[in-house]
């Protein structure tokens, strides 16, 4: 039974005293509609309104749009709710998770290359700031997994790092960030992604740990965020059958569930042998690791049933409402489960002081307080962010510094995820890469990958033919003094790991030029990249597509500023020929 007066939510008599009249005042549709966060897509405010009306959901998170939209939506979300509504945004690089325009930051993987937990803490600030700003007072964040599997491109720039204890200095730099807005913050994904490859979005997540394993990494980082006081956990869609089997002996291998599905995970392990008080909710429904284990009529009672306080996320509002009420009729959720959910979701509520702020009309600031959404204080933390990240993971061949006093002739290639992944629009950053080549000194010529011109020029053969003939080598040696290819690559919910990919089929883009010219290859994103560009001499891992990260880059490979960032030995991904 949750203790609302212990860690972490700290009520008074009068808070508490709030939180038991409001459950007792509760009708049963009232009851069941707090353990509902929407997602709005939509944003249709007329629909939005009959959803409160009939639903009475307890929490709420969205789509981006520019600020000054957010705000009033989520205005609009207090102002026609009974019961204060929780309304989450996923800031896990900054401000950017909480609007259109707010400030991207780094990283978690950017933020576990630096020397200290400095940017950590800036990640969090500016995401409590900004989000506070729009009218948020939940994050999802921080991300506690550990990148054990170099293969995992899930968690591959979210979480910290491979080390428990740089995860756990980091996740409470961010947290302390967060928490001077006043937002509540929620660590994930339990019991801990990072082991295997897969995306839950896609299929269930297994983390294969031993119990004794688990409990010193992953156990190890979520028993110190509880400790100092973490307010939510997020389960994912993730199973630890080793921990089944110890919980439930004799336990069928086809009855080992995810952890929000799996009550010997979040009701035994969880709030049993690590002492969680908090709310626990799930990961988002509509992911496959959730959907694939068993009927949704029994998915949506069955998370609460298991343990998870809050739902994320519905498929079908009516449907899924009318499982979980029938879940309720039907004992699936006990009397007692459901009040313990609902003392949790109203007790955060109280901590966050949201009853009192409905009654003094204060539950979204002012305004004028959009001004702190990419101010200059943000871009400034930012830069630093860039500054102390941006890694140097090899110069074998010594191909740095570079500059354009002595290798004026650039070539530049950025290579990008298909355009299906932005609507079919030509990737920006190839752009941001051209202005700043050029902004340094740089004559820069831009490679046109085939998805450039199918997308000027439609499929025809002349685009393959310019797309799989290389010309001359001897002629583009002396045209241009030096190569470098940005990689841009990022996918989400659509492959388990995502590669770097080739715009067509014998592309010139494969490195056929590195023997031939100083080539420096740029990763946007992910890490692991050298697994499939092997014969780079010159690699460096700048973690983000910015424009701030792209200048400051450039500027570090001509050596007018040191490589502040550190790796471990994941990015050479278990080869020898990526160390070369």
């Amino acid at each position: 039974m949750v203790d609302l007066k212990q860690k972490p939510f700290y009520l008074s008599d009068e808070d508490i005293r709030w939180v038991e009249e409001t459950i007792a005042s509760m009708t049963d549709e009232e009851k069941i509609g707090q353990l509902f966060i929407m997602l709005d897509r939509k944003k249709d405010f007329d629909e939005t309104k009959e959803i409160f009306d009939r639903f009475h959901i307890g929490g709420c998170r969205y789509s981006n749009e520019p600020a000054e939209k957010i705000y009033e939506q989520n205005r609009f979300y207090q102002e026609h709710s009974k019961i204060p509504v929780l309304i989450a945004c996923n800031c896990d690089n900054g401000g950017d998770g909480a609007c259109g325009g707010g400030t991207y930051v780094a990283t978690a993987a950017a933020c576990g290359a630096t020397d200290d937990d400095s940017t950590a803490y800036s990640v969090g600030y500016v995401s409590g700031r900004e989000a506070a700003a729009v009218g948020c007072n939940w994050d999802f964040g921080p991300v506690c997994d550990l990148l054990y599997n170099w293969r995992n491109t899930i968690v591959n720039t979210r979480a910290y790092g491979k080390d428990p204890e740089l995860v756990i200095k980091n996740a409470k730099a961010y947290v302390r960030g967060v928490r001077e807005s006043g937002l509540a913050v929620c660590c994930k994904h339990f019991p801990g992604d990072g082991i295997e490859e897969l995306d839950q979005h896609l299929v269930m997540g297994v983390n294969t740990m031993e119990c004794d394993e688990w409990d010193s990494t992953f156990g190890h980082v979520y028993k110190e965020m509880i400790d100092s006081g973490i307010q939510s956990i997020m389960a994912g869609h993730i199973a630890l059958p080793e921990y089944s089997r110890k919980l439930r002996p004799g336990i069928k291998d086809e009855d080992i569930m995810p952890a929000t599905l799996a009550p010997e995970l979040i009701t035994d392990l969880l709030r049993g042998k690590l002492g969680f008080n908090g709310l626990v909710l799930t990961d988002a429904s509509h992911m496959a690791g959730m959907t694939a284990a068993m009927p949704r009529s029994q998915q949506v009672p069955g998370a609460i049933a298991a343990g998870c306080d809050m739902f994320l996320f519905f498929n079908d509002i009516e449907e899924d409402f009318c499982y979980m009420m029938d879940g309720y009729r039907n004992g699936i959720i006990t009397e007692e489960r459901l009040t313990d959910a609902l003392r949790r979701i109203l007790g955060l509520k109280a901590s966050l002081k949201l009853h009192e702020k409905k009654k003094k009309g204060t539950l979204i600031p002012e305004k004028e307080g959009l001004s702190v959404v990419g101010c200059a204080e943000h871009l400034a933390m930012a830069a630093e962010a860039a500054k102390k990240s941006i890694t140097l993971v090899k110069d074998t061949q010594h191909n740095l510094p570079v500059t354009p006093k002595t290798h004026k002739r650039a070539y530049a290639f950025v290579i990008s995820s298909p355009p299906i992944s932005r609507k079919n629009q030509h990737d920006p950053v190839k752009q941001l890469v051209k202005e700043e080549m050029e902004r340094f000194g740089y004559e820069t010529t831009m490679h046109e990958s085939y998805y450039d011109l199918v997308l000027d020029d439609g499929i025809t053969k002349e685009t393959e033919l310019r797309s799989v003939i290389i010309g001359k080598v001897e002629e583009f040696k002396k045209k241009y003094d030096v190569v470098f290819v940005f990689i841009n690559m990022k996918g989400y919910a659509q492959a388990n790991n995502v590669r770097l990919e080739w715009s067509i089929g014998h592309s010139t883009e494969i490195p056929w030029y590195v023997k031939e010219l100083p080539t420096i290859f740029i990763s946007l994103n992910y890490t692991n990249h050298l697994l499939d560009v092997p014969m780079a001499k010159t690699f460096i891992n700048a973690y983000a597509p910015t424009r701030e990260v792209i200048r400051q880059t450039i500027e570090k490979a001509a050596g007018e500023a040191a490589f502040e960032g550190t790796c471990n030995d994941n990015v050479f991904c278990g080869r020898w020929d990526t160390r070369l």
